[in-house]
């Protein structure tokens, strides 16, 4: 049985209070994450700004859209085709893909490990964060490995003539074990909830 919550803050001692306090040392880490996250929003508008310039017909930022998707031909590159607008648009969702991973990790990791954030009733309070915890955490972050890592294969299939069969064959097998570790995470979490059921 729960003990009832009486809404009053317990005194802890001197060394309980020190150790409940160290979890605020993992703030500057959060803070470390969202200037990541600006440098993935400027990286972002840069590569949009070189694709919208390449479709007006600047070989420069051709020339350098073609570097950064690592895009290479047999005959000169003149202008924007069909596979290098679809490898641009997918590093733009892999992007953003990160981003939202970023997200993830900076708001349910502060909310689970440092303090509440007190979103409760807020309109944009994100739907996930009502019901995070630690596992829903774990597992939500393994699916947005996965389709990050989908998103990485997919880059390498459209390319592919560009890569070594090693590296693809490599890149498809990471991406499996990516799949199959998501997998396990879940059925761990499923097991611990069932689990926790029976003792209730």
């Amino acid at each position: 049985m729960k003990p009832e919550n009486t809404g009053a803050v317990p005194k802890l001692g001197p060394l309980p209070a020190l150790i409940f306090a160290s979890r605020w040392l993992q703030l500057p880490l959060y803070l470390g994450l969202i200037l990541a996250q600006a440098v993935y929003v400027f990286n972002f508008w840069v590569e949009l700004v070189h694709l919208i310039e390449a479709a007006f017909g600047d070989q420069h930022a051709l020339e350098l859209l073609v570097k950064n998707i690592g895009y290479k031909s047999e005959t000169e590159v003149t202008g924007l085709n069909e596979t290098i607008i679809m490898l641009v648009v997918l590093a733009l969702i892999d992007v953003v893909m990160i981003s939202n991973l970023l997200i993830m990790v900076i708001v349910g990791g502060y909310e689970t490990f440092v303090s509440r954030l007190r979103l409760e009733g807020h309109p944009d309070q994100p739907e996930w964060l009502s019901h995070v915890n630690a596992s829903v955490l774990k597992v939500k972050l393994a699916t947005a490995i996965i389709g990050i890592s989908s998103i990485h294969l997919l880059k390498t299939f459209i390319n592919a003539a560009n890569y070594s069969e090693k590296v693809l064959i490599w890149q498809t097998v990471i991406h499996i074990a990516f799949l199959f570790s998501a997998l396990a995470i879940a059925l761990a979490d499923r097991v611990m909830v069932h689990a926790q059921h029976a003792n209730d």
